[in-house]
């Protein structure tokens, strides 16, 4: 997973990805040692870093390649990189004399809900002459293709019964053949450890002082350490201010995250420093089972802290202690359940059409509609989401609004229908988002103010609508912008009443503004946000994001923000407490 930190006493270290790049100075996330800190604590380690899911294949009606007998068939499975060159996953093995092969052999592969995975799927007949080797040996020059089919995996993923039947085909002389190949039908099934849930809550007593003038700001960070001694991220309490007797909220891992109950894992108590350089205030070694045991015993752990004595590294028992106060494991439903369940998500945007974004007919506005069909940055944001979100929604129908523009004859409109319709906000697909946005750049003066709080009234509105009714969805509203709002408390306001609701909202920040000040709305250091009237949101809905034209590493920030959103899901779940198993 890239973005994830591990620690090691001298303040946070990225592993990999978009965190990486932002943590040294990329652009994008939020930058510099705010963004730094901003991501060890939000770290993406709630959840399981992937699913991992096992892909089953078998096939119907290969055709016949050997004279006298059936086919000798070998599957193959790859990801297609955005280049268009083929990574193998795995294979199968080879099964002898068959038109309607199951193979046995599974392929191990990572689900990524904010990627689109796309999967090539080739069927070989072996040779005769290959039979005893190997089948991961078996050169693929060597066998004769029988054909191919291609699928993205959220696309067999969101299915009710996980599975899909494909046509296979043969491209000859760039020409693809649609004579019948046969058929090849995949299935996708989730690890058991990945339903295997184990809820942890720790506490700390006499932690030592880091800080000058107050007590420390300690948080815990839970790492699975490989065979290599290399420490993997896997979750992470929030933090606590000024607090040498911490209690934290409970960490949620599955055993997939830590594979086994006696691998060892890694407890690190940090103390939070605003400039991203934590300090480790001290640490234990201890697999799931140990930690079990010393929750039925109520006995306390020493910490130790590596010291250096001479040129080597040596274990400094300290006297403060952790303590394991509440340890539970259940079965749970994943989000992949959910969603083979017949839960949807459904997604929904809001355009700012401020005047700040400039003239849309000049090629500096951020609107400028490019005529050799380069999307602008808010067309490249809403491409980005939607093109992932498309899939968990069978109707794709998406409601679509705008803010901050005057209609034709008429006032300054902070949430108008983006396809001009008095009472529908629902556009077809996401082209249907396109054009309705395109169109409505031709049908209104860009205004003023930039208000958030009607769109996600709106938002709201629809999500406790569709709640009321029983429905099984789950709504993500992406807000794109160029400025900080002027309706901070109204904003607020909304968020909080829209906690309780089936909603996630990201907001993603177009241009070159500072957009410092709308990092309050992404509860930062685990602190929710706070209505006027003093309630508290009931969970963490917002994920806010500055996109700029540069994208940070390998993985893009739009997906980095996508990333989140089974959590936030989950989270919501768990709320209502039906993600239990029976």
């Amino acid at each position: 997973m890239g973005n994830c930190f591990s620690g090691d006493g001298r303040g946070g270290r990225p592993v990999g990805g978009a965190a990486a790049a932002a943590a040294a100075g990329g652009v994008g996330l939020k930058s510099g040692a705010d963004g730094a800190v901003d991501l060890f604590l939000k770290s993406r380690c709630l959840r399981s870093p992937y699913t991992q899911i096992e892909l089953s294949l078998s096939a119907t009606d290969l055709c016949d390649q050997d004279v006298l007998s059936k086919s000798d068939s070998l599957a193959i499975a790859y990801a297609k990189q955005k280049d268009g060159k083929l990574e193998e996953l795995g294979r199968t093995e080879v099964i002898l004399n068959s038109a309607n092969p199951v193979w046995t052999q599974k392929i191990i592969i990572n689900y990524q809900f904010e990627v689109l995975q796309h999967l090539v799927f080739q069927v070989y007949d072996v040779e005769s002459v290959f039979h005893n080797v190997p089948a991961k040996m078996l050169k693929l020059e060597e066998q004769q293709l029988l054909g191919e089919a291609s699928i993205l995996l959220s696309e067999v993923a969101t299915t009710p019964t996980r599975s899909l039947t494909l046509n296979l085909d043969r491209k000859e002389n760039n020409e693809t053949h649609l004579r019948k190949l046969g058929k090849l039908n995949v299935c996708v099934n989730e690890s058991l450890g990945s339903k295997t849930i184990m809820e942890i809550v720790f506490r700390c007593s006499e932690l030592e002082n880091k800080d000058l003038f107050s007590k420390s700001d300690p948080f815990l960070l839970m790492s699975r350490k490989e065979e290599s001694g290399v420490l993997v991220p896997i979750s992470k309490t929030e933090v606590k201010k000024n607090d040498r007797n911490p209690i934290w909220r409970p960490v949620i891992v599955n055993l997939q995250q830590i594979v086994s109950k006696e691998n060892p894992l890694a407890i690190e108590c940090f103390n939070f420093n605003s400039n991203g350089k934590h300090e480790l205030i001290g640490k234990v070694i201890k697999s799931l089972a140990e930690l079990e045991k010393l929750y039925h015993s109520q006995h306390g752990e020493d910490l130790f802290l590596p010291t250096l004595v001479g040129n080597d590294y040596e274990d400094k028992v300290l006297k403060s202690q952790i303590f394991v106060e509440r340890f539970s494991q259940r079965k749970s439903k994943t989000f992949l359940d959910y969603i083979s369940d017949g839960c949807e998500l459904n997604f929904m945007v809001a355009i700012d059409f401020t005047a700040s974004n400039g003239n849309p007919r000049l090629p500096d506005s951020l609107h400028y509609i490019d005529p050799s069909g380069r999307p602008n940055a808010y067309q490249r944001a809403i491409l980005e989401v939607g093109e992932v979100l498309q899939f968990y929604d069978a109707h794709r129908r998406f409601p679509a609004w705008g803010f901050g523009a005057r209609p034709i004859d008429g006032p300054v409109s902070h949430c108008f229908n983006l396809n001009g319709s008095t009472y529908q906000p629902e556009v077809e697909g996401i082209q249907g988002i396109m054009s309705a946005y395109i169109s409505a750049l031709h049908n209104v003066s860009l205004a003023g103010p930039t208000l958030f709080g009607h769109v996600i009234s709106a938002a709201a509105l629809i999500a406790g609508q569709s709640l009321s009714n029983s429905r099984q969805k789950y709504f993500i509203l992406l807000i794109v912008t160029d400025g900080v709002i002027t309706d901070l408390q109204e904003t607020k306001d909304a968020l909080v009443k829209a906690s309780d609701l089936p909603l996630s909202i990201l907001i993603v920040g177009v241009g070159g503004a500072d957009f410092k000040e709308m990092e309050i709305l992404d509860a930062e250091k685990g602190e929710r946000i706070e209505s006027p009237t003093g309630r508290v949101a009931s969970r963490d809905i917002v994920q806010f994001v500055a996109m700029r034209d540069a994208q940070s590493g390998e993985v893009s920030v739009i997906q980095s923000l996508l990333a989140e959103l089974p959590r936030q899901f989950m989270s919501y779940m768990q709320s209502r407490d039906v993600d239990q198993l029976n």
